[in-house]
């Protein structure tokens, strides 16, 4: 089982589109897929219809409940949730007086690693100690970012973050790769972000760049993956070709360690 945690301190980014429609692409391909919504914001959880549910994540993280009695089925065969609410907004505090509270979600997600291949996690837009769960607990990350100026300050911010999350707390911890998120190929500003991250970043950037698109917008409002509400949408596509980078690499990493 891969754990990939979807993160950036910075709001707005398309973590969320990202977690939702990356999961069900991913489910699509036979992949068995869970989905774990770590957002006191809860918008992967209504974002996917499973709004109504009985425990959740922080049942998982303050109560001890198991992971697998809290997951839920999803609409989408092969992709199962582990759902957020807002319960979350006061977790923090909660597990603040736990021992060893950076690796809770880490040690929970172990109850399940036979059952699932991948595990994505939807972060907040903080740095904060559910974030930190998450990184800690993740094999990889993630890192959506829109094509701004304030994007790259971050973007800098975060790796730093990483570095010393890998160094102290999560040896095993590596980049996935960066994604550009509400792509306009009519901004210069946006090609010039996106050219600025490659030349620093090279192979950690995805090729696949995901467009600006009313389809990606509209779909959470129906409870559905824009995969689902729209598949030939330019956003769905792009996030079919998103799936098959991400499978690709981490096939190649898997041979790189078996060489």
């Amino acid at each position: 089982m891969i754990t990939i945690a979807i993160t950036n301190q910075k709001g707005g980014v398309g973590k969320t589109t990202t977690a939702i429609n990356l999961s069900t692409a991913l489910a699509a391909i036979g992949k068995k897929v869970l989905l774990v919504d770590i957002d006191p914001q809860g918008n992967a959880t209504s974002g996917l219809n499973c709004s109504h549910y009985e425990f959740g994540i922080y049942d998982v993280l303050v109560p001890d409940m198991a992971v697998q009695d809290v997951v839920k089925k999803t609409e989408i065969p092969n992709l199962d949730m582990v759902c957020s609410s807002f319960d979350l907004s006061g977790a923090e505090l909660e597990i603040a007086m736990k021992e060893e509270r950076e690796y809770i979600l880490r040690k929970k997600l172990k109850d399940v690693d036979t059952k699932y291949d991948l595990v994505i996690i939807d972060c907040p837009p903080s740095l904060n100690l559910l974030t930190l769960n998450a990184i800690v607990a993740a094999d990889r990350i993630l890192i959506p970012m829109q094509c701004e100026y304030f994007s790259l300050e971050g973007l800098s911010q975060l790796l730093h973050v990483i570095k010393l999350i890998k160094e102290n707390l999560n040896s095993g911890l590596s980049i996935l790769g960066v994604a550009f998120m509400m792509f306009d190929k009519k901004s210069l500003l946006a090609q010039s972000v996106v050219n600025d991250v490659k030349s620093n970043l090279g192979t950690s950037v995805f090729e696949t760049i995901i467009p600006r698109n009313i389809k990606l917008s509209e779909s959470p409002s129906h409870g559905k993956p824009a995969l689902i509400y729209d598949i030939n949408c330019v956003g769905s596509q792009s996030y079919i070709k998103l799936a098959g980078e991400v499978i690709k690499r981490l096939r190649n990493e898997e041979t790189s360690r078996a060489g």
